[in-house]
């Protein structure tokens, strides 16, 4: 099955009707990263002075600088070229698991009709990074998947609707379980359900490098000096931490921002990142990725999710294949906040959370 990708492409133009170059975007993003705009050229592929010219257009464009250069010094963003390099960071963050299910579904669509064509293995899943390593890992493979990336509650109802052979969802470890295990019975029930782990995360609170706004734990949120950054109301994450807040009697405080939300765990990050709030809550990976500082408070389960039967169709026997090779698992572990130690593991349903 051929691998499709769609990557957003922005650019900005001016009252003449001239638009900003969406290779100096690029440029900028590879210069914040590298430290020097030689480093970024050579890293892209371009010339030193085709580097320059960009700059210099782009400069030309808003009538300021971009770019301070010190001898010895590699070269840094001005506010404004560092505002360019941050909205780019929230777009792809944003957008990517958008693009990814689009891409999966175009794929699928050409693969039914090619000679080599017939039923892509179908799983809906919650948006994370593990999940994201086994789907590439599989369609190295050349594992027909079509994936869909929603919410675990949609997740959990196409397998329900029988929409999907599959469905990634993530179930916390501790207090709140029996609070999600309560929401997913109206679509997780039966005997016939099986359980295959893929990994153990962890999420709690992004705040900004070194902490200014000294955010420990989620009573911080409450003061009238913190701006959050919400999920969305249907996600996951917003349901934990929604239960969260009721447990700890802060259910009924007011969250500056709380209605405020970003559609994935790393556009939270990204914004938190950018200065536009003081914390958000998710996985630590995105956090390190965006070099913030995090604050676990909850290990959860990613799990798959299937019928009995599924686990002999060829994709599963491929899944689990994957979930059990120490190259996979060594992949995962290096994710910040993460950990494959029971990757594979199958368990019924019903006995899958009784021991957590």
């Amino acid at each position: 099955m051929k691998k499709i990708t769609i990557k957003p492409v922005w650019t900005i133009q001016g009252a003449d009707g001239v638009a900003l170059s969406p290779r100096l975007i690029e440029l900028l993003s590879a210069v914040h990263q590298e430290g020097s705009l030689l480093a970024a050229c050579q890293r892209l592929g371009l010339s030193y002075r085709h580097g320059w010219d960009l700059v210099r257009a782009g400069e030309a464009h808003f009538n300021t600088t971009l770019l301070h250069m010190e001898r010895g010094k590699g070269s840094t963003l001005s506010p404004l070229a560092e505002k360019l390099v941050w909205a780019d960071h929230r777009i792809l963050a944003r957008l990517q698991p958008i693009l990814d299910s689009i891409a999966s579904e175009l794929a699928t669509e050409i693969h039914r009709v090619s000679p080599a064509g017939g039923q892509a293995f179908r799983i809906h899943a919650s948006y994370g990074f593990s999940i994201e390593k086994l789907v590439e890992s599989l369609m190295a493979e050349g594992v027909p998947i079509e994936r869909r990336y929603a919410t675990s509650t949609a997740a959990a109802a196409a397998l329900h609707d029988g929409a999907c052979d599959a469905c990634g969802i993530h179930i916390p470890i501790g207090s709140q379980q029996p609070r999600a295990l309560a929401h997913y019975a109206q679509w997780l029930d039966g005997e016939d359900l099986r359980v295959i782990d893929i990994a153990t995360r962890r999420q709690g609170l992004m705040v900004a490098p070194g902490n200014p706004r000294k955010i420990y734990d989620l009573q911080d949120l409450t003061r009238a000096d913190v701006k959050f950054i919400n999920r969305p109301a249907d996600s996951g994450t917003r349901f934990l931490l929604e239960g969260l807040l009721r447990e700890k009697g802060l259910a009924d405080r007011p969250i500056q921002g709380f209605e405020q939300s970003e559609a994935t765990h790393a556009s939270v990050a990204a914004y938190v990142a950018s200065g536009l709030a003081d914390a958000g809550f998710g996985l630590e990976r995105p956090a390190r990725y965006f070099q913030l500082d995090f604050i676990p408070m909850v290990n959860e389960r990613y799990v798959l999710v299937c019928r009995a039967a599924t686990l002999d169709h060829p994709a599963m026997q491929a899944v689990k294949r994957t979930l059990a090779d120490p190259g996979f698992k060594r992949t995962v572990d290096a994710l910040p906040g993460y950990d494959a130690a029971h990757s594979g593991r199958v368990t019924p349903w019903c006995e899958a959370f009784t021991s957590a």
